[in-house]
């Protein structure tokens, strides 16, 4: 594959376009926000459309582009099954979460105000810094791909891209907040969802043989029912996905923003299957560019079939996707950590209360957009960002979730379990190179253990921060009986 395709003053050109396109949309669309918790989440009358739009395009990042199809070269069918399940598994959670919670909090506006009530304002904090840092990850991430992307194709430095997603963004979303998120991820999910169907007609339509057919020919062991890593891959994914989601403020949004329940629970059901279906397809791209090229970068699988005739008009279709995604996803980004500063910032740091909390807000995103932009700049991995962000939700998940329902699990019990559980996870957590962790290779030296634990380390982490929450809350619950 080519390394270059477009000039940097085109693909400048395009980007400018399509981010002046989404500033007028939004300028033409806002309407003042009279208080901070219109702000947050609107004004709680969305329909199934807006909704199930604005959820599908909020969870469909640009990560969609290298992560399931990098994680089909070497999981299989296994890592994209559980991708697109653990994509679609937090809005199917949210049909019975979400009621329960809008039930016990009419005018909530996020997930942490449960954990308050529930756990106290200890754990409140614990899970406040996770999020926060999840979501920040995240940001990193989404803007780390876009920029990686327009390097690929027109060899635009890291650093332009990354600053001018940032502030495309951001003259759009400081202002509009959630509303507004909901307005632009309309005609950015229309735009990705377009592309998308157009992806699979071309890619489809100029293979020689059948892909499955290509597939078993080729790389028959990524379908093969006796090939290990389809099974962790696939339930590392899952895992991973599907946890880090829950805590995601920008669901907790949309959750609240539902004009009523059952319009919730459809707009859940149709976003659960627009985004397992799109994102099985970007998992199964890789299936097919493996079995036709095993040296490619697995990063690149969709770009490499897509990519393949030098077509300039479909090389700007996928800058245009790229841009849709990456913008939908980040303008939800920015607006769930600014509200999740308003709503509970105070209990880190007293200064964000008042009147003027919105004000001080805003100055917070733009410094942490500012090191948001300086880690993407170094283009680090993606898929690896993710995957570090996932597992500190992950630790998190069983404790929270559970204590929903076990009223028991007290606060001291709830503390003990997530840093136990995110100590753990962490010990096993594999380096970039994914063949050593803290613990494997580092604390003790990695002939001290067998093959199956140094060669998946990543499942073992994510299994180890289920498992401990759970044996601790067991143990506890064992010993209370026996009293």
């Amino acid at each position: 594959m080519k390394d270059i395709y477009l000039s940097t003053q085109t693909t400048l050109i395009i980007t400018l376009g399509v981010g002046a396109f989404f500033i007028a949309l939004g300028y033409i669309n806002l309407k003042k926000v009279s208080d901070n918790k219109i702000y947050i989440i609107g004004d709680r009358n969305e329909s199934i459309f807006s909704l199930t739009t604005s959820l599908s395009a909020s969870a469909l990042g640009a990560w969609i582009l290298f992560g399931p199809s990098s994680a089909a070269t070497w999981g299989g069918i296994g890592a994209v099954i559980g991708y697109a399940l653990g994509t679609a598994a937090p809005m199917l959670f949210l049909l019975n979460f979400g009621p329960k919670i809008r039930k016990e909090f009419p005018n909530g506006m996020s997930l942490t105000e449960f954990v308050k009530s529930r756990f106290g304002t200890g754990i409140l904090k614990i899970i406040l810094i996770l999020i926060l840092f999840y979501l920040t990850i995240f940001l990193i991430a989404e803007v780390t791909a876009i920029a990686f992307l327009l390097n690929l194709i027109s060899k635009t430095p890291l650093w332009i891209t990354s600053g001018l997603t940032l502030i495309i963004c951001l003259l759009y979303i400081l202002r509009g907040g959630f509303k507004l998120s909901i307005i632009t991820d309309k005609y950015q999910f229309i735009i990705v969802l377009s592309i998308i169907l157009f992806s699979i007609f071309y890619i489809l339509g100029n293979l020689e043989i059948s892909s499955y057919e290509l597939i078993k020919k080729n790389s028959a062991k990524l379908i093969s029912k006796n090939y290990i890593p389809n099974y962790t891959a696939g339930l590392t994914f899952f895992i991973a996905v599907a946890a880090t989601n829950l805590f995601h403020q920008g669901n907790w949004q949309r959750v609240f923003a539902a004009k009523n329940n059952l319009i919730l629970k459809k707009s859940l059901i149709y976003s659960s299957i627009i985004s397992f279906l799109i994102v099985l397809w970007m998992g199964y791209i890789g299936l097919i560019s493996f079995s036709l090229d095993p040296k490619i970068k697995p990063d690149l699988a969709f770009f490499e079939l897509m990519l393949l005739n030098d077509n300039i008009l479909i090389i700007v279709f996928i800058l245009i996707l790229a841009l849709a995604l990456t913008l939908s996803t980040i303008d939800t980004l920015i607006n769930a950590i600014s509200s999740l500063i308003i709503i509970d910032g105070k209990e880190i740091n007293k200064s964000f209360s008042g009147r003027e909390v919105k004000e001080k807000c805003n100055r917070l995103i733009l410094l942490l957009c500012a090191i948001v932009f300086i880690f993407a700049s170094k283009g680090y991995s993606i898929l690896y960002l993710f995957l570090f962000a996932d597992l500190l939700c992950c630790a998190a998940v069983v404790t929270i979730f559970y204590g929903f329902f076990k009223k028991k699990i007290n606060t001291k019990l709830s503390s003990v379990s997530i840093i136990l559980s995110l100590i753990s996870g962490l010990l096993f957590f594999p380096s970039q190179n994914f063949q050593s962790s803290l613990l494997v290779g580092n604390i003790i030296t990695v002939e001290n253990f067998s093959p199956m634990i140094s060669s998946n380390l990543l499942f073992i982490s994510f299994i180890v921060a289920i498992i401990v929450p759970l044996l601790i809350i067991t143990i506890y619950s064992l010993r209370n009986s026996l009293r």
